[in-house]
């Protein structure tokens, strides 16, 4: 039996992972910040597949973190086969008015977190000859985006990285893939601060469902694919926006799009 080890697995797309992935009898290791929380996921998911599911309690923005999650797994003896790069978060206001302490943590998590992650872990895979890295990207990984600067610059790293080492590992038996999911209803938006999207509005009520994702993901791993833009059709028109607009006008009506309501 397969183990994955999920970060961010508290809720949203993580926790739809572990639940898809658990019902394909694939063992887990929930890392969050959340120990009652991840413990809850845990126990139901035991329970319903009789799977083993341990919970890692960390904050992945702390010094060392990937170090600490990998010496506690290697410590428990277990071998992981898909890693899934979830944790992220984004803010929402113009960057010369935001606090520099969150968009830092937000580089921490985005981007330092997830390739110190995939640093501890690839080597085994390779070793192996087998293994599934899955790193949560955005559709905004294909174009800048004003108001949300840092957060779309994070997501672009990480569909550049997870497109190399890709290239690098095909040969290795080690799938790696970038997962670029458009507006999906979580608490991603809360969080941000974002209010068009925020649960319960009604821009929300458009958006993809974290189970959606998880399932289109799933479905790309079984086509080797090395990206998949999540949401359906539209999301995969947005992102190959780039390719017929010069990226100044693209930006510019992006502006005009998220700017804040207190600016106009």
């Amino acid at each position: 039996m397969s183990t994955a080890l999920i970060t961010g697995a508290s809720f949203g797309i993580g926790e739809a992972f572990a639940q898809a992935l658990a019902a394909r009898k694939t063992d887990l290791i929930l890392v969050a910040r959340s120990q009652e929380k991840l413990n809850q996921i845990a126990q139901e998911l035991q329970q319903k597949h009789d799977i083993k599911v341990e919970v890692l309690v960390q904050d992945l923005t702390a010094p060392d973190a990937a170090k600490s999650v990998f010496e506690a797994v290697t410590q428990k003896g277990i071998s992981v086969d898909v890693l899934i790069n979830n944790a992220g978060f984004a803010t929402y206001g113009a960057f010369s008015e935001s606090f520099l302490s969150k968009q830092l943590e937000m580089i921490q998590l985005n981007i330092l977190s997830l390739v110190d992650l995939t640093y501890q872990f690839l080597p085994q895979m390779q070793q192996r000859g087998s293994g599934t890295i899955i790193n949560l990207g955005s559709i905004a990984s294909y174009y800048p985006m004003p108001y949300m600067s840092v957060y779309a610059a994070t997501k672009a790293f990480v569909l550049s990285f997870s497109e190399a080492l890709q290239a690098e590992n095909q040969a290795r038996g080690v799938k790696v893939l970038a997962v670029c999911p458009g507006p999906t209803k979580t608490k991603f938006f809360d969080v941000a601060g974002f209010e068009e999207l925020a649960s319960g509005s009604a821009g929300n009520q458009t958006s993809a469902t974290p189970e959606s994702v998880a399932k289109d993901t799933l479905k790309a791993l079984e086509r080797q694919s090395p990206t998949v833009v999540s949401g359906g059709f539209p999301n995969r028109i947005l992102v190959n926006l780039p390719r017929f607009f010069p990226r100044n006008t693209l930006v510019k009506l992006i502006e005009q799009r998220f700017r804040p309501k207190n600016m106009n």
